[in-house]
């Protein structure tokens, strides 16, 4: 089990601090913060720069009358060696060693090695070690069972800060409020974007579920009487809006019609805090603070609502993280909380544990890189880091940090070269971590219908 606290403040509080505000650090004065050249002292030779302002002066000038006096070639060269030998011969005081000497070229004998033309080598991506912008995100619920930020195919990042789901534009930096939520429903416990990015699900904290439209900023309906407790996690698949609860329980709501149950599954024994299906849609990976992983099959839905796929029980404290790979459709990445600390990958097809990484902390959200094999995961205690991996190599590629607190939430930008993350120090941070946007393909037109084409009739 890991440790949640329910912050359940007043929303005005999240008012009054000016949530998703940029955070600038203010210079004290106007020499702050300016370049300045500083020299590397291993490089210089202070000794012979003390004896070349005192006695070697005069050395060299007694050297020189001395040569003026008695000069032959003989001479002359055994003292230019001399000079070389000990390093004499040096003008500058102060002065840095040289450059290490260039490579000999390639024998040009060696007609072969110079026919053949060098291998194209990609070059290594920089991964900014500091986020690229931070908002204040006051008011956000501390709790490691949530979710409660999620980031839209249509560039708009959704955050709940206490009982106010708040909407920032990523294409212009604009802010604004969705949906402030009465006391006695709220706060909010999850937030997540359909697929079309403008209709959005807020789940609350007395069981309900609301649906929303972001461009009208109107209320669709609202989805009650399947938990009997707080929804904390939210996964969609097409018009089907899959949903959490406390209460243990996992239910598929069809957001087109008036009965919108339409099956539950029952496997979990406390409360699911992860949701996530495989970019088919045909699974369902749910996690849950039992330590238990769930793998449900959507055709199996009907025969049987409560038998999953594959049940897996290798976490030894709760699943909250799940993240399915982009790259390999039956290959599902989890991780474990404060006690457990780890990230497993399995297959989905056989239920097997394909491998098990110690990260040393609580594992708090998965993403993967939607254009290279690399896996994002964030952390809590003790250095409240994001962590990027090699895969399948689990090398550490970079460690980010900034949060002073438990990184508990991430979402990716619709490019997938964005991250989002949000903590409980209050703070919303962007990280530049997977890279350059690939170039836009032309996606091709949607054969299923508009999900939401009848919910307009629904009340």
């Amino acid at each position: 089990m890991d440790a949640g606290s329910m912050n359940t403040s007043s929303h005005l509080k999240a008012q009054a601090r000016y949530p998703l505000q940029e955070q600038f650090l203010p210079r004290r004065n106007s020499k702050e913060n300016l370049d300045r050249f500083i020299p590397n002292r291993s490089a210089m030779d202070f000794d012979y720069a003390h004896y070349m302002l005192t006695e070697g002066r005069k050395g060299k000038e007694q050297a020189a009358s001395m040569a003026a006096a008695v000069s032959s070639p003989s001479k002359e060269a055994y003292r230019k060696q001399l000079a070389e030998v000990f390093n004499m011969n040096r003008t500058r005081i102060l002065a840095f060693k040289n450059k290490p000497p260039v490579p000999a070229d390639v024998l040009s004998g060696d007609h072969h090695a110079s026919n053949q033309q060098p291998k194209s080598v990609k070059p290594r991506r920089y991964i900014p070690q500091t986020s690229e912008r931070t908002l204040d995100a006051p008011d956000i619920v501390d709790d490691f069972y949530l979710n409660l930020l999620d980031w839209g195919s249509a560039n708009v990042l959704a955050i709940a800060l206490g009982h106010t789901v708040y909407l920032w534009d990523a294409s212009n930096g604009s802010t604004s409020e969705l949906v402030t939520i009465d006391d006695e429903k709220g706060p909010v416990t999850s937030v997540n974007w359909a697929p079309d990015g403008r209709h959005i699900a807020v789940g609350l904290n007395n069981s309900e579920v609301q649906l929303w439209d972001s461009a009208s900023n109107r209320q669709l309906r609202t989805l009650k009487g399947g938990h009997t407790s707080r929804v904390g996690s939210l996964a969609w698949n097409n018009h089907i809006l899959t949903t959490g609860g406390m209460d243990g329980q996992i239910i598929n709501n069809d957001v087109r019609i008036r009965s919108h149950i339409v099956e539950t599954y029952r496997g979990h024994t406390q409360e699911v805090c992860g949701l996530k299906w495989s970019g088919s849609g045909r699974q369902l990976a749910s996690g849950g603070n039992d330590n238990l992983v769930h793998i449900w099959d959507q055709s199996m839905a009907a025969s049987s609502s409560t038998q999953w796929l594959h049940r897996l029980e290798e976490h030894t404290s709760a699943v909250k993280a799940l993240a399915w790979c982009p790259f390999q459709g039956n290959l599902l990445a989890s991780g474990g909380g404060g006690g457990d600390r780890t990230i497993k990958f399995w297959n989905t097809h056989t239920g097997a544990c394909l491998n098990s990484v110690d990260t040393g902390s609580q594992v708090c959200a998965l993403l993967w890189n939607k254009n290279e094999r690399e896996l994002l995961s964030s952390h809590g205690f003790t250095q409240n880091q994001l962590t990027l991996w090699k895969y399948p190599s689990m090398v550490k590629m970079a460690e980010l940090t900034g949060h002073t607190s438990r990184v508990l939430y991430m979402a990716q930008s619709p490019d997938g070269c964005t991250v989002a993350s949000a903590a409980g120090d209050e703070t919303l941070r962007f990280w530049n971590v997977f890279g350059v946007p690939e170039p836009a393909v032309k996606a091709a037109p949607k054969a299923n219908p508009e999900p939401f084409a009848h919910v307009n009739r629904i009340r």
